[in-house]
């Protein structure tokens, strides 16, 4: 059974991911530039191997992020579907929730639904 107590979780979690994919873009941005200084600069090439490779780690965790805030965002629309069910449409928490999905869906320019399909 849902709750606000676990809409509020959920809802925090959405933003918690959020903000660690935006944290991962950045430091694929900030590697990628570090590592084309070093090729300018002919860095040693072991040294400019292992900044290839930290680019690359960057690079892995985006997709696994992704992954984790869609199914973190099916949890909180379904959690929020099922108060409503319950006539909870209204509060603080519910509007939150409601800002929390239409901030998350704006990062994802597909539906949710196909690449769930996928899944």
């Amino acid at each position: 059974m849902a709750t606000l107590r676990s809409l509020k979780i959920k809802t925090s979690t959405c933003k918690r991911l959020e903000r660690e994919l935006h944290s991962y873009e950045k430091e694929v941005e900030t590697e990628a530039a570090k590592t084309a200084k070093m090729k300018e600069n002919g860095a040693d090439p072991y040294d400019l191997k292992q900044q290839e490779n930290v680019l690359a780690e960057s690079r892995m965790m985006i997709p696994d992020c992704r992954k984790r805030l869609e199914s973190s965002l099916a949890d909180l629309k379904a959690t929020l579907a099922e108060l409503e069910e319950l006539n909870q449409k209204e509060g603080a928490e519910i509007e939150e929730a409601r800002t929390t999905i239409s901030q998350v869906e704006s990062l994802f320019p597909t539906s949710s639904t196909s690449e769930s399909e996928i899944l």
